[in-house]
């Protein structure tokens, strides 16, 4: 998924997160020529990589992070925020002094570029550095710049800058769609921190801030953290599944994909146990939420958090969720139907349906019908294979190419990170994508999309060109084989790669709403419809090849795999329409009918269907909430989006160039530049209806129309 934020009204910044794993592992960076009987093109060859030790350069210059020369050394953090800050002092008294206009939005998108380049790092730093002196400072540099953005956010006569010009209504009908639209995106962060405000609600509106961000902090905290209880209330012959400490059993998830029932029930039970300092912290964070929202405006604070969005207010995000649970129902109790059986097969003596029990038994299920067993799929997904057939896919689409580039000394923070140049074949250098996708020790369990530079038009004419880094947790090669992927791990890698390409396929005028940097109901959609391309028969042949004979991967095995995703997915979603429903509530009118649990309970068994397990508050272990809040809708809403895309204009020839320059055109080009809708209604030629984007979501589960096709060739 991707997390869009802003920082207050001026600093931008997307992230993609999804759920990933981690262990210790790593590479060097030498290129091997292995001995095989296929060969890669040059961008597979530079992922097809056995370790060989650091590589030494005891001549050359050391280079900063990513190119900036400052970043060659943890305190250069230091010295890059102070360039900023002293940079973003003129950007302001320019800002105020300067005449309201078009230029006005510029000095505006400056300033937040100033910001935004030492932010952004040092967020991507702080996380994945490997050398604890570096991700200090790069905390340091984010807290930094955060207190001046929350200066800025409270500047009356900055605001009053920008305010002028908005409110001149001759000046507003002269500008362009992308600088007026940009302009009322500052001005809507602006507003959203109070500064149109009195100076007594202004204080109040800061204080909500401040207190909203250290709530989602503990929030968040508390969301992951284990519970334990003595050893001697489970039985003896399940502690072996769980981390033993002294008298105690520690329980630190769901355990959702373990064969036995009782290790299943006891984990849900004991993590999902209510713990009253969390609950505290999650009804104090949806009543800041709420208090907020009301002072600058809103009726509630998801009526604030949908403004601009593709659904636009909440009031059609869950006349969409309600439709779907609705088509949905019949589909999800039969699911339900089928995996009760395969409890009452394996299970005689235990066989009602329970919350714990759908993950397990759905993959049982799975299991049994397709043999998709992943060691039959990896050695046709080496790392290599998947980036050459995305850089075939995009040179079909886009006419753009993957160059691998050889980095400077100091250039990355891991000796396995590869930096792929994007080249499109007559505009030429796009942008840079840094591919940090092995496996290592202390590095974050999730895979993700961060913005390290957007793309603007300079002042000088030159465009700034966007650089982002891909971090994924893969296997590392072995001696006798390269990295080797799964087939989710391969769809991830092309979702990851959807949000890389919205980014250097942009060209907006301003780095403000570059790339990703768009409502988060859109932002998932170019990655999302990815996963369609990645399950395409006619995509996959393109790149699937054994890692040691060449040979292709058969029809037959893709028609598995993709018939295998349709067992219990109704069900699955019918999940997801629960959790963004209950988002919703909790995000709606103050003050809460009922306590959070009560709520859960009530919507559980209005939306999933599973009975309410007593003593249990799934809610405070729900951490999208503050991410994501009043927004989880976004990933079935942009899946639907995605799902119409992919059938009404790539399904008939997934390589079309004509369409690929529309999808580029219409959707990708624009960022957060242009209304949401704007953008889908330029690809589909219509406008979807709520009904519209039901009916795709739906038709999504029936037979696989990929294999429908492959079938019938």
């Amino acid at each position: 998924m991707l997390c869009t934020g802003r920082l207050g009204g001026l600093a931008a910044r997307a992230s993609a997160l999804l759920p990933g794993r981690a262990r210790p592992g790593g590479l060097g960076a030498g290129l091997w020529a292995r001995e095989v009987s296929t060969s890669w093109s040059p961008v597979g060859a530079a992922f097809n990589v056995k370790p060989q030790g650091f590589r030494l350069d005891l001549f050359g210059e050391r280079q900063g992070l990513f190119g900036v020369p400052e970043l060659s050394a943890p305190e250069g953090f230091r010295i890059a925020q102070e360039n900023a800050l002293r940079k973003s002092d003129l950007l302001v008294a320019r800002a105020c002094s300067t005449p309201p206009g078009p230029q006005t939005v510029l000095i505006f998108d400056e300033l937040s570029d100033a910001l935004c380049r030492v932010a952004d790092l040092a967020d991507f730093v702080k996380l994945a550095h490997p050398e604890p002196a570096f991700r200090e400072a790069a905390e340091e540099a984010c807290r930094s710049i955060g207190t001046v953005v929350e200066k800025l956010n409270t500047n009356v006569e900055l605001y009053q800058s920008l305010q002028k010009l908005l409110a001149d209504k001759k000046l507003v009908d002269s500008l362009d769609p992308e600088t007026r639209r940009v302009a009322e995106l500052f001005m809507f962060d602006f507003e959203i921190s109070g500064i149109h405000l009195d100076k007594e609600k202004r204080k109040r509106a800061v204080d909500l801030n401040v207190k909203i961000l250290d709530l989602s902090s503990r929030f968040l905290m508390g969301a992951n953290f284990p519970n334990k209880i003595e050893k001697h209330l489970l039985p003896e012959h399940i502690h072996q599944n769980f981390v033993l400490a002294g008298e105690h059993v520690i329980v630190d998830g769901l355990h959702a994909e373990a064969p036995d029932d009782l290790v299943r029930e006891a984990a849900y039970k004991i993590f999902l146990y209510p713990n009253a300092g969390q609950l505290r912290c999650l009804e104090e964070l949806l009543s800041n939420r709420d208090l907020l929202a009301k002072l600058v405006g809103y009726s509630t604070y998801s009526h604030r958090a949908l403004q601009g969005t593709i659904a636009k207010n909440p009031e059609t995000v869950m006349e969409f969720l309600e439709k779907l649970s609705d088509k949905l129902s019949e589909r999800t109790l039969k699911d339900f139907e089928m995996i009760r059986g395969m409890k009452m097969k394996l299970n005689p003596q235990n066989s009602e349906l329970m919350p714990w029990d759908p993950p397990y038994y759905s993959g049982v299920i799975r299991a049994e019908r397709y043999n998709i067993e992943p060691s039959l799929y990896c050695p046709f997904f080496s790392l290599g294979a998947c980036m050459e057939g995305l850089s075939i896919l995009f040179n079909e689409l886009f006419g753009v190419s993957l160059y691998a580039e050889q980095t400077a000394k100091g250039e990355v923070w891991c000796d396995d990170v590869r930096k792929l140049a994007v080249v499109h074949e007559s505009e030429g250098l796009l942008g840079y994508i840094y591919c940090d996708f092995l496996q290592r020790a202390d590095k974050p369990h999730q895979d993700c999309h961060f913005t390290i530079r957007g793309g603007r038009l300079k002042e000088d004419g030159d465009y700034q060109l966007p650089v982002v880094v891909l971090m994924l947790n893969l296997p590392p090669s072995s001696r006798n084989s390269p990295t080797l992927l799964t087939p989710g791990m391969m769809e991830n890698l092309f979702h990851e790669m959807g949000h890389a390409m919205h980014s250097m396929l942009g060209r907006t005028r301003y780095q403000h709403v570059t790339g990703t940097r768009c409502p988060t109901d859109f932002a998932e959609v170019p990655s999302i419809l990815m996963e369609y391309f990645a399950n395409d028969y006619r995509v996959v042949n393109q790149f699937a090849r054994h890692y040691k004979t060449g040979q292709s991967m058969p029809k037959n095995m893709v028609s598995r795999l993709c018939e295998s995703k349709k067992v219990c997915a109704a069900a699955d979603m019918q999940l997801q329409v629960f959790y963004a429903a209950l988002d919703q509530i909790y995000h709606g009118k103050h003050p809460l009918r009922r306590s959070t649990t009560d709520i859960l309970k009530e919507t559980q068994e209005k939306f999933y269907g599973l009975p309410y397990v007593p003593n249990t508050a799934w809610q405070l272990r729900f951490s999208h909430l503050v991410g994501y809040g009043a927004k989880y809708y976004s990933y079935l809403m942009s899946r639907a989006v995605a799902s119409m895309v992919w059938k009404e204009c790539f399904l008939h020839d997934p390589f079309n160039r004509a369409t690929g320059e529309r999808y580029r055109r219409e959707m990708l080009a624009h960022g957060g530049g242009r209304e949401p809708m704007l953008m889908v209604q330029g690809m589909l030629q219509k406008c979807p209806s709520i009904d519209d984007l039901v009916s795709a979501l739906v038709s999504d589960l029936d037979l696989d129309f990929e294999t429908f096709l492959m079938d019938s060739e």
